[in-house]
């Protein structure tokens, strides 16, 4: 790509043409607005404005996808869709993620022009890498803390979400790590509340995992959810590091991308990136943010591992939605920036072999919480029965046929496998 520009691809639905609605994005996001001005020179917008660089038109709609639209006179009752690509002067705002989203998204989504529009996609240039560090462990990093090679890492969330005192927490984890777990999450709801402190939280369960790795040998990976405000984050990783923590889990869209960047610049450990309130920036087909442009900006402000949902889940995402963003995590950017694609939601041993049918990857995080938590004989069994699935899945024998064999993979199946 040139690296003078960032390129951003958006799908548009529109009364007016394509031609107009391309325009009306590329001059709202630079040098234009609703009229001319004094100043907005030919010079100047040969400089800064931003450039309509192709239009795909595809179907056509009676029904507008978003309130609030407007129509041209004479309207043919037409909603036309398309895929339309805008590339801006890198000069304008800079190798700057803030500044960025207000350029590519930015008033967008208001105009009344566009009865729907989604960014699917952004091309940044080199500048973006010299600016940002990305992940610093990724999957690599995070195999080698783990010490997990050639089968996903598997784990579970703390469940209940609320409500366990410290000392009920620390016995969890304890029976967890010594069942051979591999990563415990918080849960998101669950970062730093009044009746069970973070620095409290911190001692007893890693006081708990340390008990664990004596008797076991291998030391579990906690993430601890340190979300917070901006003169938090520090305080809070530092805590989890200075007791031994090998992770830390903040949610994304409320700490926002500055807020990952920042905590980037001084993370010891992986940073687990959830993102709980993603589906009121995407849900809506014609509206917001498209994940494989998200999850670039997520890896370029720091994300070892990203949440992408899972297959045949409890949220409202497809299947093939969730394949998507599993290879986009993994895909290189910059030459490397690669982050672990986590996947969770009513997840159990059965759906490892979608999972793999569907991705041909081990290099992702598996995470069950009832689905490890609620097994009839407990939850070591359940992590037993996770590792199990996947064994099959890889072999490719089939659930039932290997569980015959497996009394933890059965029990799994009769438990969780009735729908």
């Amino acid at each position: 790509m040139k690296q003078d520009r960032v390129t951003a691809v958006y799908l548009v639905e529109t009364a007016y043409s394509l031609e107009r609605a391309a325009a009306s994005i590329a001059g709202e996001q630079s040098t234009g607005t609703f009229t001319a001005v004094p100043g907005e020179t030919d010079d100047l917008k040969q400089r800064h404005g931003a450039r309509v660089e192709s239009i795909e038109a595809l179907e056509e709609t009676d029904t507008p996808s978003l309130p609030g639209a407007k129509t041209p006179p004479g309207h043919d009752g037409k909603y036309r869709r398309g895929r339309v690509t805008v590339s801006f002067p890198l000069h304008n705002f800079g190798p700057s993620i803030p500044n960025l989203m207000s350029a590519v998204a930015g008033n967008l989504y208001e105009l009344q022009e566009l009865s729907g529009l989604r960014l699917l996609d952004l091309e940044l240039p080199d500048a973006f890498a010299s600016r940002y560090t990305g992940p610093k462990f990724g999957i690599e990093g995070t195999r080698k803390l783990t010490g997990v090679y050639d089968r996903p890492i598997l784990g579970t969330i703390v469940k209940p979400s609320i409500g366990l005192t410290t000392g009920e927490l620390s016995d969890l984890v304890g029976k967890l790590a010594r069942a051979g777990m591999d990563f415990i999450k918080d849960d998101e709801l669950n970062a730093n509340p009044p009746y069970a402190p973070l620095a409290d939280k911190v001692e007893a369960v890693m006081a708990a995992v340390e008990r664990a790795a004596d008797a076991t040998g291998k030391k579990l990976m906690y993430a601890f959810n340190i979300t917070g405000d901006y003169d938090e984050l520090r305080r809070n990783h530092d805590l989890v590091v200075k007791a031994g923590g090998t992770c830390v889990m903040v949610s994304i869209l409320s700490i926002g991308l500055s807020g990952l960047a920042y905590l980037n610049q001084f993370s010891e450990v992986p940073i687990h990136g959830h993102r709980n309130q993603w589906g009121m920036l995407t849900r809506s087909p014609l509206l917001g943010i498209e994940f494989t442009a998200y999850q670039k900006l997520c890896r370029l402000a720091g994300a070892d591992h990203l949440h992408v949902n899972g297959l045949n889940s409890k949220f409202y995402e497809s299947n093939e939605s969730v394949v998507r963003s599993i290879a986009a995590c993994s895909a290189p950017l910059f030459g490397g920036y690669k982050a672990m694609p986590v996947v969770s939601s009513a997840q159990w041993a059965g759906t490892a072999p979608a999972t793999y049918a569907a991705t041909g990857t081990v290099d992702v995080m598996h995470l069950a919480g009832g689905g490890m938590l609620a097994h009839p004989d407990g939850p070591a069994a359940g992590f037993e029965s996770m590792k199990l699935g996947w064994e099959a899945a890889v072999q490719g024998i089939p659930l039932d046929i290997y569980a015959a064999q497996h009394p933890s993979l059965q029990k799994a199946i009769e438990k969780y496998g009735k729908g």
